[in-house]
């Protein structure tokens, strides 16, 4: 039996799989810190002044097409992002 990890590589490129990983990463983030803030979706919308399908869309892994949307996000939960190397 095949692992994941082979059929993942035979399905897709390096550079799919790590945009895979990084849009996984932004959304358990996400979910983790407004949780970890007690603050549910509602909340953080009302705190940005922002329609509610920003956040839950973002926190169910559809594209953030802008930066400044995911940075207004992020910063009431004391977030930003880094940038660092790839992990390899």
């Amino acid at each position: 039996m095949k692992k994941w990890s082979d059929v993942r590589k035979s399905l897709y490129t390096e550079e799919e799989i790590r945009a895979s990983n990084f849009k996984v990463a932004i959304m358990t983030e996400l979910a983790k810190a407004r949780d970890d803030d007690k603050i549910t979706q509602q909340e953080l919308n009302r705190i940005l002044e922002e329609e509610y399908p920003i956040l839950c869309h973002a926190e169910s892994g559809e594209p953030i097409t802008q930066l400044d949307t995911l940075l207004k996000l992020l910063a009431p939960l004391g977030k930003t992002l880094a940038i660092v190397p790839l992990e390899v």
